[in-house]
């Protein structure tokens, strides 16, 4: 039997996501991929996989998952801090697991953190579409949300698992995004400008993989009405109609009639990824 995984335990939110699908916004198709991507590749790395390999990406709760076939496989568990156990027995964080054919492994529900990443040996294998496995949330593309007994093929490893001490970064404190302004920061009082780098934001509940939604001040504006309809990339800070900053991640549309005030850098997007709901949110000039 082909080594595969299958679902016990689904957890709130677990998708399979790889580095995303890229180049294909012309069309209308968003991005995907990993919220954390550093997260992702290591712990790829520390499993002995391409970096390009797909793993699973959880939010807050976890999952479990049953190793099938008649072969043990590695995995690591990374990205939010959770207690992690191979048929109820502590297992290692961060590093790789010795999983045998038939066992459970479980991550557990995040201790620090929000999003954690399952990264298997040999990568999972679900059907690739338009070049990624990833599933996106918004278009539809992609793997389905994981459900309770899905299952899931794994690949033929391709490396030695590592057993490296490698630090992971933590989940943080406090969001520091660094802004670059525009392209319609105009559309926005001076007041409203100084108000969204030097006031205090909080991370929304209501926050997803589309975006990360915050609560705080609203910014006021000193144009009414909608724009047409305008390419939008990852990172952008977005105003809706109730003043308050959304910053678009990776499942983010490809257009879109709200002004964005200005857009922070990729590389300062993986700690949004680890945000829980309540942390404090500042932008900062780039």
């Amino acid at each position: 039997m082909s080594p595969a995984i299958e679902v016990v335990r689904a957890g709130a939110l677990t998708t399979v996501q790889d580095a995303g699908r890229t180049g294909w916004a012309h069309l209308g198709v968003p991005r995907a991929g990993a919220l954390d991507e550093p997260a992702r590749r290591l712990a790829n790395r520390l499993v002995g996989n391409a970096p390009e390999a797909a793993v699973l990406e959880t939010t807050l709760t976890g999952c479990a998952v049953r190793v099938t076939g008649t072969r043990p496989v590695y995995a690591v568990v990374g990205g939010a801090g959770c207690r992690v156990t191979v048929d109820g027995r502590p297992a290692a964080w961060g590093a790789p697991v010795r999983v045998p054919p038939g066992a459970v492994l479980e991550a557990g529900p995040a201790v620090h953190g929000l999003r954690g990443y399952l990264a298997f040996a040999g990568g999972l294998e679900p059907e690739p579409v338009l070049g990624s496995r990833s599933a996106d949330l918004l278009s539809g593309l992609g793997p389905p949300v994981l459900r309770d007994g899905d299952r899931l093929p794994l690949g033929r490893p391709g490396g030695t698992p590592r057993a490296d001490t490698v630090p992971w970064p933590g989940a943080p404190a406090e969001l520091v995004l660094p802004l670059h302004r525009g392209p319609r920061d105009g559309w926005f009082t001076e007041e409203a400008l100084r108000t969204l780098t030097t006031a205090g934001y909080r991370v929304s509940e209501r926050s997803n993989r589309i975006g990360l939604r915050t609560e705080g001040p609203a910014l006021r504006r000193v144009r009414d009405g909608e724009l047409p309809s305008e390419g939008m990339v990852l990172g952008a800070v977005q105003v809706p109609p109730d003043g308050l900053p959304v910053v678009f991640l990776n499942d983010h549309p490809t257009t879109g009639g709200y002004p964005v005030v200005g857009v922070v850098a990729e590389a300062a997007l993986a700690g949004a990824a680890q945000a829980a709901p309540g942390t404090p949110v500042r932008f900062v000039e780039a």
